[in-house]
């Protein structure tokens, strides 16, 4: 779990959450959504055993599922959230155009990574280099 304050302590509020409230709360659970694929996916590429690696994957695909749901509640819950994502998505594509590439949609940006668009690692993927194997 993410290291951010816990609004409940495992304990359900005598009160009914504020919109502000929800909304850190929500972020909270988005972040953790986020910390699992990491979790998840290090686990995949920790291990060559062909049914854990593939399973690892789904479920961290998943995870990433769940923190799509968590961020399109934080659009419809605040009037502001999208236009604050649209602007850091707006700002990253133009250091991409400076660097000499336009953004590319997922699944161009996947296939150029050698990855499959729906997430899972290609079938005969080349090893990455590692931080010991780069000294």
């Amino acid at each position: 779990m993410p290291d951010f304050p816990d609004p409940f302590s495992g304990k359900t509020p005598d009160r009914l959450l504020t919109l502000r409230e929800l909304t850190r709360a929500l972020r909270l659970n988005l972040a953790a959504e986020q910390e699992a694929v990491s979790l998840y996916e290090a686990h995949a590429d920790a291990t060559d055993h062909p049914l854990a690696k593939r399973v690892l994957q789904d479920i961290a695909n998943e995870e990433r599922e769940h923190a799509g749901e968590f961020q399109r509640l934080l659009s419809i819950l605040l009037a502001d959230e999208q236009m604050y994502l649209d602007n850091g998505a707006a700002e990253v594509d133009e250091m991409a155009g400076l660097l000499g590439g336009a953004a590319a949609p997922a699944e161009e940006a996947a296939s150029a990574a050698g990855e499959q668009a729906a997430g899972q690692p290609p079938e005969n993927p080349q090893t990455p280099p590692t931080i010991g194997s780069l000294r």
